[in-house]
């Protein structure tokens, strides 16, 4: 069972991955239909870059700032060998809600439901290093 938590994780670098091959698309596409040019990217992101464009952007920012610290609570369930059930569903519910946030990020873009997945996301990751305080302390001896 310990190495199954490598799995949401690997999920989750799929889903990075799949957002970041969002950018150049999206940049082509605008870039062919003339809304944009390269010199708007040379110093970030000039005002004439369409939204549908900054999105895919912002949303693999997002995939590369609290994900970090999934990523890590993975990596100590298995070293720290305290992978149950819970833990594994947890770690699922947290890519499905990070899925569901980048589906709505990406596409209809309604910042309610967006931070709704957001939070409830955020708060599955601290449920899951909550119950990792144990074993961590167990380790350290205290």
């Amino acid at each position: 069972m310990q190495g199954q938590i490598l799995l949401p994780a690997l999920a989750l670098v799929g889903l990075t991955l799949i957002v970041l091959l969002q950018i150049p698309y999206r940049r082509f596409k605008a870039a062919f239909e003339g809304k944009i040019t390269a010199k708007d990217f040379e110093l970030g992101e000039s005002n004439r870059v369409p939204e549908y464009v900054s999105l895919a952007n912002r949303n693999y920012m997002n995939l590369l700032e609290l994900p970090i610290v999934f990523y890590f609570a993975c990596t100590l369930y298995y070293l720290l060998e305290a992978v149950d059930i819970k833990v594994l569903v947890l770690a699922w519910v947290y890519v499905i809600l990070r899925l569901l946030h980048s589906l709505i990020h990406l596409s209809y873009n309604n910042v309610i439901h967006r931070l709704i997945a957001f939070a409830l996301s955020n708060l599955v990751l601290a449920c899951m290093w909550l119950f990792l305080v144990s074993p961590i302390l167990l380790v350290a001896g205290v």
